[in-house]
């Protein structure tokens, strides 16, 4: 750090205000990072954030102010995972809800990746109990939350799992406390024992209390699809009542796993109800989708993501997407960029080896509407389609591309993200090479017929030009109907 800026830390009076404490604190989870139990050394301070807090500061805050502004500048400063502070309800959790609480933690955070692959993936713990989870009834919430991924957890016995075990059991992280060092009383075990909860199998309905989330009492089982139906049709003496309120009436007597999904299904599938029952909603507009395009890139989409840090003269990325194909090219550039410099950069990326486009849908930018770029379109028989002022979703196409490259490039820039240029290629390739939603084959296999080669053993040798053609026109068909 800065010696200048050290001393003007050092220097920071007592916050004595709910302004000044925020201001400190926005520049302390700064560095919260580098700084060795973060959450704790500002436990006291974060009390006084809350509403009707009263200053100046206690003892234990001030304590912890000065402690917080010497480890600015006491060395060494390390960095650790990120852990989190548990909340009050969750410290009373038993020591397998606990274990359970990491995992579903880490899976909400990386929720968005988990769930954008096919293949299942494995939870390794030391905490064997875990792998039964699925059957108990008292964490259903989180047996529905989990139920979402495609994964397995496996017991690994501490001694195994080296890395994780070395950072949570440090001395210096956890100290030795008298009280662990006492024998427990083996009567508490007997209790524990007798409170286990029982295990049960993953289809059941049960009695629920109304004004508590506790199981009273199992009314019967149901092991066959068939049955939740029937419940759901004897319901239908009530009068049609909706969503929310049939969900409501199931749960005065039923519980089931996917009973909410169920259930939403079935109401919204009803016939009786999109017949007789009156629309609420305001009356459709006028909005048409595009004409699907002929071929491949005969009509283009085009955007840009600006604001990127500084790289190589760069800070904004031109995305160009084929309509028909959706297949995207990432093109790096600047925010400062003419007309002119647009039309050179359109010339070399996409006209070079595409040809020439019929149409081209963009936004409302200044240099879409700039009287050089109109002119160009005209003199060369572009038709344009610029999309309405403040609605992006005019031109979802490029907008939702514009979502994914960002999603890959989070994940693998670098904590300063001054090298996100060097990943452009490489996320162009990833995008081109996955399968679309609605032309159900990735865009490089829908332009070209074939998949892209990742090992040279991988090569075949047919490939020749009549079977190349009649398999490329027989792609496009196939994307022409999935359109």
């Amino acid at each position: 750090m800065d010696q200048a800026k050290v001393q003007q830390i050092l220097n920071w009076p007592p916050p004595r205000n709910l302004k000044a404490l925020q201001s400190f604190l926005g520049f302390a989870n700064f560095y919260r990072r580098f700084i060795k139990n973060y959450s704790k050394k500002i436990s006291s301070l974060t009390s006084f954030l809350k509403k009707d807090s009263h200053f100046p500061l206690n003892e234990e805050a001030l304590r912890q102010f000065h402690q917080l502004k010497e480890a600015f500048t006491t060395a060494p400063i390390l960095l650790y995972p990120p852990f989190r502070k548990l909340l009050p309800a969750e410290l009373n959790y038993e020591i397998h809800d606990k274990e359970l609480l990491g995992i579903v933690w880490a899976l909400k955070r990386w929720r968005a990746f988990l769930l954008s692959i096919s293949s299942p993936f494995e939870v390794l713990t030391d905490h064997s109990s875990l792998q039964y989870f699925m059957s108990s009834k008292i964490l259903t919430r989180w047996a529905e939350f989990l139920s979402e991924f495609n994964l397995s957890i496996t017991y690994r016995p501490g001694r195994l799992a080296t890395l994780p075990d070395a950072l949570s059991c440090q001395d210096d992280v956890y100290p030795e406390r008298g009280e662990d060092l006492v024998s427990k009383n083996p009567m508490n075990y007997q209790k524990m024992i007798k409170q286990d909860e029982i295990q049960a199998s993953k289809f059941f309905a049960v009695k629920v209390d109304l004004f508590s989330n506790l199981v009273d009492s199992i009314q019967k089982s149901l092991w066959q699809d068939s049955q939740y139906t029937s419940i759901l049709e004897n319901l239908g003496k009530a009068g049609h009542p909706g969503q929310e309120k049939t969900l409501k009436l199931v749960k005065r007597d039923f519980h089931w796993y996917g009973m909410t999904q169920l259930v939403k299904d079935y109401v919204s599938s009803c016939q009786q109800c999109s017949r007789n029952k009156n629309i609420h909603h305001k009356k459709f507009g006028l909005l048409k989708p595009l004409l699907i395009p002929s071929g491949p890139w005969i009509c283009l989409s085009i955007n840009f993501i600006p604001q990127f840090p500084l790289f190589n003269s760069f800070d904004s990325i031109l995305v160009i997407v084929d309509r028909f194909s959706k297949m995207a090219v990432f093109i790096p550039t600047m925010l400062s960029i003419t007309s002119l410099d647009l039309a050179h950069s359109f010339i070399k990326n996409i006209f070079s080896k595409h040809g020439l486009p019929s149409c081209i849908v963009s936004d409302r930018g200044s240099l879409f509407v700039s009287s050089f770029w109109t002119n160009l379109c005209q003199q060369l028989k572009i038709s344009r389609h610029l999309s309405t002022a403040y609605h992006p979703e005019t031109d979802a196409q490029t907008e939702r591309v514009n979502q994914i490259l960002k999603q890959y490039l989070w994940m693998y820039v670098s904590y300063h993200q001054d090298d996100w240029n060097t990943w452009l290629p490489l996320a162009e390739f990833a995008y081109n090479n996955s399968d679309h939603s609605s032309t159900k084959q990735s865009p490089f296999f829908t332009v070209y017929g074939i998949d892209p080669n990742f090992d040279s053993a991988h090569i075949t040798q047919d490939t020749l030009a009549g079977k190349l053609s009649t398999k490329i026109q027989s792609v496009q068909k196939d994307v022409k109907r999935e359109l």
